[in-house]
């Protein structure tokens, strides 16, 4: 396990499966990627070569972060590769093991020349900003994002963020709650809550509330038993620091809490928690919560939800859950986020061929499958010429008249250049030249 009691079970879906497959799907689709991108013409280009050719940036850093310290590394280095870029890695000193895994393993299966690994906590790390790179892919939180934004500036660096927020879960309507229940406290709780798109909070009507939380209560029991802290199958939190953030975040929050609530310092440990009664101005609704602590409000109507979202930083994930597709589709159609999935969580972000990345605060740039080798990779235009059509060019020679400037402006702008005709009217007018 790359954490601390984290299940076998979860670090091999979420840290090597989900590599293995993102690395099938780029050797799978690679050669159709690196193809030329040809573009359409105008006629003053009809018998040029025009195509977007993908080359690579050049020496990318990537900095990883400690929930998931070998997928949310990997699957961005994969990106790299593919894209035919020198790659810098820098993992989180948090997760202390997958650190010193990476330092090893890097070097024994990849080229020195072209990847190498930096070790180090924040001084380390800002020591390395000050070099120039191509490219910067983080991974981490939004203030750690504003340093580094800072120091790439003074390159012109871009950078892709892959940042988190406060994910919201709408649920609304009709709606099986069984499954909801079941689907909304594996998503939560997953790696401990300590998951950059699970749900952050519930946004309900009262009746659904109701509903929900005998179903959750029912559920958390059949995941980790009556009591979660001697279930194999539950996480813990990463570190001390991170714990008491955790706690205290719960200890200022004015909700009640109906489930859960156990904890232990010495084992970071926080049980599955579910509060009722929690305020939009709340301590949890704050920030991201990055834990298993759940909380619920509730909403009058659909819309008043909508508002509530759309009032807070745009997430890096949105789930409404409803037996009603209207409700999913005026919820998908008047909010805005970096993913979006309905009656379900965190599975839109594993299929390889979907962006996966924030708007907003909650990130810049997205990856995964294609998305990340575009994103590591510079989309050159290129147009080549050969010595024909000169009579053509002569249009946009000096001395300059009125009859040039409208034949030079029909090439380009006229809609027919666009059209199966433009190859015939470019032969009517170099007839007419």
């Amino acid at each position: 396990a790359v954490l601390t009691h984290q299940p076998k079970f979860e670090a091999v879906l979420s840290e090597v499966d989900i590599v293995i497959n993102e690395l099938y799907y780029a050797i799978d689709n690679l050669s159709s990627w690196l193809k030329p991108e040809y573009v359409s013409k105008n006629l003053a280009t009809k018998l040029d070569d025009c195509f977007v050719q993908r080359q690579p940036l050049g020496v990318v850093l990537i900095i990883g972060p400690w929930n998931y310290p070998l997928q949310l590394l990997l699957i961005p280095l994969v990106a790299a590769i593919a894209a035919g870029n020198c790659v810098l890695i820098k993992p989180s000193e948090v997760s202390a093991a997958t650190d010193s895994l990476i330092a090893e393993l890097i070097p024994k299966y990849l080229s020195q020349d072209c990847y190498a690994v930096v070790h180090g906590g924040a001084e380390e790390t800002k020591a390395l900003l000050q070099n120039r790179f191509d490219h910067i892919f983080y991974t981490g939180s939004q203030t750690v994002a504003r340093s580094i934004m800072q120091a790439a500036s003074i390159h012109l660096t871009p950078v892709t963020l892959e940042l988190g927020g406060k994910c919201p879960c709408i649920i609304y309507g009709k709606i099986d709650i069984t499954a909801a229940a079941r689907r909304i406290a594996w998503a939560k709780f997953f790696n401990a809550g300590q998951s950059c798109v699970a749900p952050d909070y519930v946004l309900c009507s009262p009746a659904n509330r109701d509903a929900l939380l005998p179903e959750l209560r029912k559920v958390l029991e059949n995941f980790y038993g009556k009591d979660p802290q001697t279930c194999p199958d539950f996480s813990r939190i990463v570190s001390p620091r991170h714990w008491t953030r955790l706690m205290e975040l719960l200890g200022k929050s004015s909700g009640k809490v109906v489930l859960g609530g156990e904890s232990s310092q010495e084992d970071k440990y926080i049980a599955p928690t579910v509060l009722v009664d929690v305020a939009e101005d709340d301590a949890l609704m704050q920030e991201e919560i990055f834990g298993p602590i759940l909380p619920i409000l509730t909403i009058e109507s659909l819309e008043k939800g909508i508002e509530l979202i759309n009032r807070k930083e745009k997430p890096l994930a949105l789930y409404a859950f409803s037996d009603e597709s209207s409700v999913v589709n005026t919820v998908l159609q008047n909010t805005s986020s970096g993913g979006f999935c309905s009656n379900d969580g965190i599975i839109h972000m594993t299929l390889p061929s979907l962006p996966f990345g924030g708007v907003g605060a909650s990130g810049w740039g997205s990856y995964h499958g294609r998305w990340g080798f575009e994103a590591f990779s510079h989309r050159r235009a290129v147009m080549l010429r050969g010595w024909a059509l000169e009579r053509l060019n002569g249009l946009r020679y000096p001395p300059y008249s009125e009859d040039k400037l409208s034949w030079l402006r029909w090439t380009v702008v006229c809609p027919l250049v666009y059209s199966r005709a433009g190859a015939c009217a470019l032969l009517i007018l170099l007839i007419l030249l």
